[in-house]
């Protein structure tokens, strides 16, 4: 499987963390879709200076590029505008 880190920032208008927050279950359920397919490997929160969340990073994987793009855009952070910008760059978990 090809592995992939994403790096999101979301939105810093007034309502964002709001959004993220509305949204955030309905993220977390298709997380645990991704990790029952064996296409999750790590993700968490990026945090400001006050502890608030500003945007996620998530280590993933699929069988392909396409597949890859076809779960990024269907996830309510993408359809729902919490995330703002978007980074995708190959990765590869070290063995260790």
């Amino acid at each position: 499987m090809k592995q992939y880190v994403i790096t999101a920032y979301d939105f810093t208008d007034a309502d964002a963390l709001q959004r993220r927050m509305n949204v955030r279950p309905h993220h977390l359920d298709k997380v645990k879709e991704l990790k029952e397919n064996n296409n999750y490997i790590a993700g968490g929160a990026i945090l400001n200076a006050e502890d608030k969340m500003i945007g996620s990073v998530m280590i993933v994987q699929f069988e392909s590029d396409e597949q890859m793009e076809a779960w990024k855009n269907s996830d309510p952070y993408v359809t729902e505008r919490v995330w703002e910008t978007i980074d995708v760059k190959p990765f590869r978990q070290a063995t260790v």
